[in-house]
This record gives C-alpha cells, structure tokens and sequence, in this order.
C-alpha cells in the first residue's frame, strides 16, 4: 500500500542528496514535491502546508560536506506528517466505553459517510472488535431509506450474534436511535453502534436530519466512515460532514488497496481529528488502529 506517495518522498530525498538544502534549487525541488504531493490524493491546502513547514525546517540548513544531505530533510519530513497525524489526538475507544460502562451508561456512537465507503461493514468490525473485548453492543439500523440497508446490518448482527434494533422503511431515522439506547439503557448493554444512511454531502435535508439523529441519540461519538479510494473527495466529504455535526474521529476503510496514502494525510489536517481505524480487508477482524508512526515510517522510511 502507499507505493506511489512513498516513490514521492523517495524521489525527493533522492533529489536532495544532489542539491543545497537553501536557494532556487530547494524551492525548485519543493515545488515538484507539492504537485507530486497533489497528484497522490494530498489535499492542495494539505501539501502547500507541508512544504512551507519543510521550508521552515530545512532553509539555511549547514550540512557538513561529507554528511548525507537526506538525513535532516527526512527527519523534517518525518516532524510535519507527524505533526499534522497527530494534531487531533488520541481516541481510545475502549477506555471511553469502559467509563461509560463504570457510569451504568452506554456508550453511543453514530458512523456517517456517504453511500459506497463500506460504512455498515466498518460498524459490523466495530461491533466484533468491542464484542471480543469483552463489551456487550447493540446495532441500531438508523438507515431506513435504502433498499437492503436493514436486511444487510441484520445478516452481520446474526453472524456476530448481536442484538438489532430495527423500525420500518420509511420510518424516522432518529426514532430507530432513540429505541436503540433506550434498550441499552434497559438491558445493561455496553455500545449502542447506529449505523445512519448513506448521504451525498450536498444533500441539505438528510444532512440535517443526520444532525437530529445525533442530537436525539445524545451520542457520545460522531465518527466519519471514508473510502480510502476515494482520494480527495473522502477529503471533501469529511469537511461538508463536519459543518452539520461534530466529528469526533475518522476511520477509513479500504486502506489495504490505497496505493497513493494520501487521504490519510489530508483527512487528518482538515478535520483536525485522529483517524482511528483503518480497513484492511473484507474480514471482521481486518480492522487495524491507526498509528501515525507506523504510517509515516511506511511513508518516509521505505519499510511495508
């Protein structure tokens, strides 16, 4: 994964080792970087940012006449992935949900994105990865519009042997929440995931209703579902999704395919907040936390 933004940052250390760290030759090669970085699903505001803080980093630099030319570039490389991976913080979910848990409360979490992010298949790898760390979990199918939709997240509630709570087609969306943590509120039950339709960002009415079906559930966690593949559009839809809810975390799926890697990069930057998981697989377990270290070491430092 990642081959193409990793060539990127290969080619441009390879450059330096050749060039001044300093004057026409460093903006140059900059430059070629920025469009590089463009070109790999790197948001256009993501990779201005990231040269100007390369510049900050490397400009004027005195490197010895024998000393590896690369070695101060990387680092600084390394220092602003970091930088903007990290920006959000950390989400662990597990020790949110064990508070609740201490609290007598569930711990509810709605997943937005748009239809094709494999939303309803990431919440059924949420589900099994609480269920096998000892939580109990509920799904709420708050998706009462597409065809299927409840049929699809009660096949994985039966694989996993988990309850569902479910209303009509047609019927309120907000309504299918509130049952949800009303039930686990009842029951004693851990996680309440409510799985909510997939819609276009540009759609003003369901991104509204989206809003109420937070508000209603009183969820404790917003998280954004984006399709690795996607590129830049994960990017926009995240942005657009963020001005009618809160996002608290994103996870993005379909990571094992990504052969560019820069949504991760600009998806951070522009909401501001952790990815929290990555998809790997079709597989329940194929769900992997996010670590900005292991990303940018893939990224920088060459290893798989």
């Amino acid at each position: 994964m990642f081959e193409r933004l990793r060539k990127a940052f290969g080619s441009l250390l390879e450059k330096v080792s050749t060039q001044e760290l300093s004057g026409k030759k460093l903006e140059e090669l900059l430059e070629d970087f920025k469009l590089h970085l463009v070109e790999n699903d790197v948001a256009y505001v993501v990779a201005e940012h990231i040269v100007e803080k390369l510049k900050e980093e490397v400009s004027g630099l005195r490197v010895g006449r024998f000393e590896d030319k690369r070695k101060p570039l990387t680092e600084a490389l390394r220092r602003v992935l970091l930088e903007i991976l990290s920006s959000g913080g950390s989400l662990n979910l597990l020790a949110l949900a064990g508070e609740k848990r201490e609290a007598g409360k569930p711990l509810t979490i709605v997943f937005v994105g748009i239809n094709g992010t494999g939303k309803t298949t990431t919440i059924a790898k949420i589900a099994k990865y609480f269920s096998d760390r000892g939580f109990s979990v509920v799904l709420a199918c708050a998706d009462t519009y597409r065809a299927g939709a409840i049929e699809q997240l009660e096949a994985h509630a039966k694989r996993l042997g988990l309850k569902m709570v479910k209303h009509e087609y047609g019927s309120d969306p907000a309504a299918v929440a509130y049952d949800a943590v009303a039930h686990a509120e009842a029951r004693g039950v851990n996680v309440v995931l409510v799985d909510t339709a997939g819609r276009m960002e540009t759609n003003r009415n369901l991104m509204e209703e989206m809003a109420k079906i937070v508000r209603v559930s009183e969820a404790d966690l917003v998280l954004f579902v984006g399709d690795a593949l996607t590129g830049n559009d994960a990017v926009a839809q995240a942005e657009e999704f963020s001005r009618f809810v809160r996002l608290d975390g994103s996870i993005l799926a379909k990571v094992d395919a990504d052969v560019k890697g820069g949504a991760a990069i600009s998806i951070a930057y522009i909401t501001k907040k952790p990815i929290i998981f990555v998809g790997v697989g079709q597989g329940y377990g194929d769900l992997e936390p996010f670590n900005p270290e292991s990303f940018v070491e893939k990224l920088v430092g060459g290893s798989d």
